[in-house]
């Protein structure tokens, strides 16, 4: 009598969880074809010589030795190392200074925080077109940067087009398009802290560098660490010069030549698939340990904190 009753049960939960089912059905089909299936993919093809059309031969790790070997992977390495150790701490104190600005509660202040936002919501593809035709370098219609630099007595600038350092600065520059992102986010945080904190500091006399020192840096802290997983996680996968830059991406002299960039050209312009994947899990791993140490740095701050 027991097990009759234990199967009822269960037949009725089944029929009450077919509904549910059926909801999520598009989007765990969307999710197998999509996501899993191209994931199990790359991993199948990081092992073979692929071209995309006739050759499929299996080469075990070949492909993961030859990317220590390959002078063009280093190059990228140095462009993204470089990139980020610029880019990650200028985003940072960009980010968390312009949400300290746009939180001040002013009358239309959100104006400003939706035209801070926009830029985030243009394609990266428009977006680098946009910032090409900015920065762009010769003699006839030049981009409004050249053209303030010559109504200043300066020469033009490269930008994108320099064969050096210059080329990353200019992403540098671009990026800051995107500012609002990040800003967002800080926004956030600023908003989770309760205002009768701030109104017990104004009571015991504090200032506002005070309450920004003693109170909105602290209890913002927090999100630091999502901001620099993220904003990691980001430059290292960078492609944006794909758009703009000579070379499908990679500049003059591999002066734009990112991780993100190398696995492009080796697998859409060469068709090396199969190595184009083993760079792709390469980065992977490198990102995941990166954000591994993360976590155990924040980890063992908070609890010597």
């Amino acid at each position: 009598m027991m097990l009759s009753e234990r199967r009822q049960s269960l037949k009725k939960k089944i029929r009450k969880s077919i509904p549910g089912w059926l909801f999520i059905l598009p989007m765990t089909v969307g999710l197998c074809l999509f996501t899993l299936y191209p994931i199990v993919q790359s991993i199948m093809y990081s092992f073979h010589e692929y071209d995309l059309i006739s050759v499929y031969t299996f080469v075990g790790v070949r492909n993961y030795i030859n990317i220590f070997r390959d002078p063009a992977v280093h190059k990228a390495l140095v462009n993204t190392l470089l990139f980020a150790v610029c880019n990650i701490p200028l985003m940072l104190v960009l980010t968390y200074l312009l949400a300290l600005l746009l939180n001040i509660p002013l009358k239309g202040i959100k104006v400003f925080r939706v035209l801070y936002y926009l830029p985030c919501v243009i394609p990266a593809i428009a977006g680098g077109v946009l910032w090409s035709a900015i920065m762009k370098y010769g003699q006839e219609a030049p981009g409004i940067f050249n053209q303030i630099r010559v109504a200043l007595g300066l020469s033009q600038s490269k930008y994108f087009l320099s064969g050096d350092f210059e080329a990353i600065r200019a992403i540098l520059v671009m990026n800051i398009w995107g500012i609002g992102g990040g800003t967002v986010i800080w926004l956030a945080a600023f908003k989770n802290i309760p205002e009768q904190i701030y109104e017990a500091a104004r009571i015991d006399g504090a200032g506002k560098i005070t309450q920004l020192f003693r109170i909105t840096l602290p209890l913002s802290g927090p999100m630091l660490l999502y901001n620099l997983i993220t904003l990691m996680i980001a430059t290292i996968q960078f492609n944006g010069t794909i758009a703009f830059a000579p070379y499908t991406g990679a500049g003059n002299n591999n002066a734009t030549l990112m991780l993100g960039v190398k696995i492009y050209i080796d697998a859409f312009n060469r068709l090396k698939i199969g190595y184009a994947a083993a760079m792709s899990w390469m980065m992977m791993i490198v990102t995941a340990i990166i954000t591994f140490l993360m976590f155990r740095v924040n980890r063992w701050m908070n609890n010597d904190g």
